[in-house]
């Protein structure tokens, strides 16, 4: 088993980050449905998938290599579903072009880079020898940070330069890009783990 999996600091990482990301779920879902924003929409679901992952990082701890890599496979095909929803707020949004907010689209957001950067922050000393388990949680928190950088140039686009509700739809679309290419490190690294618990 490795070192990183057993080690308590990696234990408290994921408990905390785990923590974090769902209380600022709640936060940046509410303001996403209030103004209406995609980009926030997706980030505030891959807030959820960040708990959600670090839970199930928390129960498989104590598993084997081979349980935890099966475990890993299954945290990639979650990572697509922040993709998923933000190709269905996307619609919504094409359907009925109104821009966000851009003040609350960029305080949102500048609040979300600071629970990712602080998870990042946590969880980036484990990320080389904790496996797909420790992998995902911290690819997901450093794709966040850049998703939040993104939303936050969105909103500022849509108040200076172009008031429209494509900025905000471009981010969304491609945060859930980013989320696609988390998903295949973490299925690549589960891959390799099972290949060699076999």
């Amino acid at each position: 088993m490795s070192e990183t999996i057993t080690n308590p600091s990696f234990r408290r990482a994921v408990f905390w980050a785990g923590t974090l990301n769902l209380a600022y779920f709640g936060v940046e879902f509410a303001v996403a449905l209030a103004i209406g924003s995609v980009s926030l929409f997706a980030d505030s679901i891959d807030f959820l998938e960040d708990a959600s992952v670090n839970l199930l990082i928390m129960l498989a701890l104590g598993w084997s290599l081979k349980q935890r890599a099966r475990l890993g496979m299954a945290l990639a095909g979650i990572l697509l579903v922040p993709g998923l929803a933000t190709l269905w707020m996307a619609w919504q949004k094409f359907l009925h072009p109104m821009p966000p907010s851009p003040a609350l689209l960029s305080a949102t957001a500048a609040g979300a880079m600071l629970v990712n950067a602080a998870c990042a922050l946590m969880l980036a000393r484990h990320r080389a020898h904790g496996g797909s388990l420790a992998k995902a949680a911290y690819l997901s928190a450093r794709n966040d940070v850049l998703a939040n950088i993104a939303i936050i140039l969105a909103g500022a686009v849509t108040a200076y330069l172009w008031r429209s509700a494509w900025p905000d739809l471009l981010v969304g679309l491609g945060i859930a890009a980013m989320n696609a290419d988390a998903a295949r490190e973490v299925w690549s690294a589960a891959r390799e783990e099972h290949s060699a618990a076999a």
